[in-house]
């Protein structure tokens, strides 16, 4: 089994170095497993405009997905109108949302955590989570590692 390492991006490692380098932070990267070494590839920059994925999410009756998306990451926006009931299942891929507005409880488990601007939530893989109680209309930036569908 080869052994797998992790590199940030610059933002991260450089900033702690306190390097100059300004351009290495503006540089994605994916990274590739092969012959027991990561190789790092430059990736092609994207971006998007939230409240367009917004509207588009709303207009697809909840979900966008694939707003951004690389080898080894997705994102997508979810948005659950207050009172809404939250039918998803769990997934395959391992998945963090980003609370941008709205507030609702989340459970995981027999667990309920509250959910408001700027609330971040891990859910791994297989774990049956659902928002509930969704008290104000709920945007969510919804991250997925690795990308969503992915075989």
């Amino acid at each position: 089994m080869s052994r797998v390492s992790y590199e940030l991006t610059g933002l991260s490692t450089q900033a702690l170095r306190g390097s100059p380098n300004l351009n290495v932070l503006i540089e994605p990267i994916k990274l590739h497993e092969g012959d027991d070494a990561m190789k790092k590839e430059a990736a092609a920059f994207q971006s998007a405009d939230l409240e367009d994925a917004v509207a588009e999410a709303v207009a697809a009756g909840g979900y966008a997905g694939n707003v951004l998306r690389s080898d080894l990451l997705s994102t997508g926006v979810y948005v659950l109108q207050a009172g809404a009931t939250d039918g998803q299942r769990p997934h395959e891929e391992d998945e963090v949302y980003f609370a941008v507005r709205g507030r609702a409880k989340f459970r995981v488990g027999p667990d309920d955590h509250p959910v408001g601007p700027g609330t971040l939530l891990f859910v791994p893989a297989l774990q049956p989570h659902h928002f509930h109680e969704i008290e104000e209309e709920l945007v969510l930036v919804v991250f997925w590692a690795p990308p969503e569908g992915s075989d």
